[in-house]
């Protein structure tokens, strides 16, 4: 069966809860169906082993689809990878990430798979880790169920690509929350500097300010006045005080919308569970 003539699922997979919406096949492909499950993780196994179990109950009902998976946060691992002049070909990139990965994460790096995006010696990059059992299972599903998978994206990359021409200034930070974690991304003249990817412990609020204020104080320097872009579908009334010497600007931005299978509170309790053609 042709790419182009397939159905598509696009999902957004997380430990607590499943997006997915369904499109029909076509030149333009038209949204059939839209669809959010909650459920709660089981203790003793991998935190993304129950909602890869929920995403097979999908898969199961739709053979021979395209299927499109963002990752939730909570399943990711980052660095970013400082500008490095003498580092161009792709063996020399990789080994620059594994190297910088285990400066961090020691030897669990050994049990993840590692995603690079575009090098740039001028600019750096950034590296994302995904567990290796996750991706196993992804591909095993898929194929048992007849599918095909399109693509699997960090939820922060996925943010980053998507509005990446409207984040403006010298220095940028993006924050992308979701149920439970933060994770922030620092560029600086367009250069990775750092990234932050943390579970919420006290509230999302709170956490996002505190998270921020030590970013600023690690780099030495803050403005009177600083910015921060925000994706926070799940908080969409958070803020942060007038006092605070931060400033939000929320995405999305433009004429770039949301995409329909990101993480969002749902307008009524119906919304949920259901298949609205």
């Amino acid at each position: 069966m042709s790419r182009l003539w397939r159905d598509q699922i696009q999902v957004f997979l997380a430990p607590g809860r499943l997006d997915w919406v369904r499109l029909k096949r076509g030149l333009k492909p038209v949204q059939t169906a839209k669809v959010t499950v909650f459920f709660e993780p089981v203790a003793g196994v991998p935190v993304w082993h129950t909602a890869v179990q929920q995403l097979e109950r999908v898969l199961a009902e739709a053979a021979g689809t395209e299927v499109s998976v963002i990752l939730s946060n909570h399943f990711l691992r980052y660095a970013a990878l400082p500008p490095q002049n003498e580092i161009a070909t792709p063996e020399e990139v990789k080994s620059y990430a594994e190297f910088r990965m285990r400066e961090v994460y020691a030897e669990r790096v050994d049990s993840w798979v590692l995603s690079i995006s575009n090098w740039n010696p001028i600019d750096g990059a950034v590296c994302a880790a995904i567990p290796r059992d996750l991706l196993v299972q992804l591909e095993h599903m898929a194929s048992s169920h007849g599918c095909k998978i399109k693509v699997i994206e960090p939820y922060l990359a996925s943010v980053y690509d998507r509005w990446q021409v409207q984040l403006k200034g010298e220095k940028i930070y993006l924050a992308v929350i979701e149920a439970g974690r933060i994770c922030i991304a620092i560029t600086h003249h367009g250069k990775w500097q750092s990234i932050r990817n943390q579970r919420i412990l006290h509230n999302a609020a709170d956490d996002l300010l505190a998270a921020l204020d030590q970013e600023v104080i690690w780099s030495g320097a803050k403005e009177a006045m600083e910015f921060v872009y925000l994706f926070a579908p799940e908080h969409p009334e958070l803020t942060l005080p007038q006092e605070s010497g931060w400033c939000i600007i929320s995405l999305p931005a433009g004429k770039m919308t949301a995409l329909a299978y990101y993480p969002s509170v749902p307008t009524h309790q119906s919304d949920l569970n259901q298949c609205p053609a």
